[in-house]
């Protein structure tokens, strides 16, 4: 396996909101939960004061264009309290105050913008991978996409051959549930195909509204964290089965897990009034799992040189910075300090899910790589599911 990618395009959200700004809106519509009073401590345990969301919060916490009344409409409620016995007076001011009374936003209501951005931002990210690598849109001969958080049909893929234009022969391969771990998958998907053929140029783009999981009427605490933690971002990069001069990294290569029985404890649920990212505590304590087993086949990979054999740098994305302590303390204690710190650096402005890693890969191309540095890409995500990938700076 030897595939060669070219930088990333990466995008962020243009809005930027403050996590004092979620927090005063969550204390105001939730004054009585039972984690009220330690909201602002929760807040900073994130180490995010800021994200960038392709929307504003406005739009995000917006009422819907309906009311209270009951879906039956004024004709059967009316009737339905007149038959309990309220008089024409009281029924007309019931129904007045129902009419009053402002809606959720609907699925619709909610995915609808949020799709139309994902499509604009993962064309200028998808633009600025090809502008990059030097190519034009007519070069490419395999898109890959992915974006969890707003479903729809035909996807990304089919929206940025028509935007991009690409060509009609293009092979498109849509992957809206990878999450977050669409960054390191899609890359080993890509060098699965140019190992196929080395002549293929592949393009990636993954656009993910995170911010639409921001759900204003639930008072859970996971759903407050949900709130503090996610970022918009689309990002997009060119893998080629030959080096090109553009080239900055060759994956070497790809391994992937699942913890069976897991399915259930991250997971994005579709209801009334949109999307709602369900967390479960037991969750970290269960990637935790998937990143030991990355441990041994890093270890089996090298076992030939234990001792001297280490990464330069990891680029990691396990959900959150609890997890990358774990892989700190479970690493080998002769590998150098500092492995994290750009992986740790892009959470301090939102979990991005599927665009973590090319968030992060970015972050550490600008910072500068010695060639021949060795890196690993490691993600997990619900399912619960990992892909890391080992490489070399060019």
């Amino acid at each position: 396996m030897a595939a060669y990618l070219c930088p990333p395009a990466v995008i962020h959200g243009q809005h930027t909101v403050k996590t004092s700004e979620i927090v005063a809106e969550v204390r105001g519509r939730h004054p009585h939960a039972a984690w009220a009073p330690r909201i602002d401590g929760i807040a900073a345990s994130t180490g995010i004061e800021t994200r960038g969301w392709m929307l504003p919060l406005e739009t995000a916490v917006a009422p819907g264009s309906g009311s209270g009344m009951p879906a039956a409409g004024i004709g059967p409620t009316r009737e339905a309290l007149a038959g309990d016995g309220f008089s024409e007076q009281d029924v007309d001011r019931v129904i007045t105050a129902l009419e009053s009374i402002p809606a959720p936003q609907t699925v619709q209501e909610r995915t609808a913008p949020a799709w139309a951005a994902v499509q604009s931002y993962g064309e200028h990210a998808a633009r600025g991978a090809l502008q990059i690598a030097g190519l034009d849109a007519a070069d490419v001969d395999c898109l890959i996409t992915s974006h969890s958080t707003t479903p729809a049909l035909p996807g990304l893929d089919v929206a940025l051959a028509n935007k991009l234009p690409l060509r009609s022969d293009v092979l498109l391969l849509p992957a809206t549930q990878w999450a977050c771990i669409a960054g390191t998958r899609s890359l080993a998907l890509a060098a699965d195909l140019v190992a196929a053929d080395p002549d293929r140029v592949v393009l990636v783009v993954i656009a993910e509204a995170l911010s639409t999981t921001y759900q204003p009427a639930d008072d859970t605490l996971e759903s407050l964290i949900v709130r503090l933690l996610f970022a918009d971002t689309a990002v997009a990069a060119v893998v080629t089965g030959r080096p090109r001069p553009e080239s900055v990294l060759r994956l070497d290569a790809a391994w992937n897990h699942t913890l069976p029985g897991t399915q259930d404890l991250h997971r994005l649920e579709t209801q009334a009034d949109g999307t709602h990212f369900v967390m479960d505590r037991r969750g970290p304590r269960a990637v935790q799992e998937t990143v030991t087993a990355m441990w041994e086949w890093l270890r089996l990979r090298h076992q030939d040189d234990p001792d001297s054999w280490h990464p330069d740098v990891l680029l990691a994305h396990p959900g959150g910075t609890r997890v990358l302590e774990y892989m700190e303390q479970t690493m080998p204690d002769s590998w150098p300090s500092g492995l994290l710190d750009y992986s740790r650096d892009s959470y301090t402005s939102g979990n991005r899910g599927g665009a973590a890693v090319f968030d992060i890969m970015r972050r550490a191309h600008d910072a500068g790589q010695e060639p021949g540095s060795r890196a690993v890409l490691y993600a997990a995500a619900p399912g619960l599911t990992a892909t890391a990938l080992a490489g070399e700076w060019l």
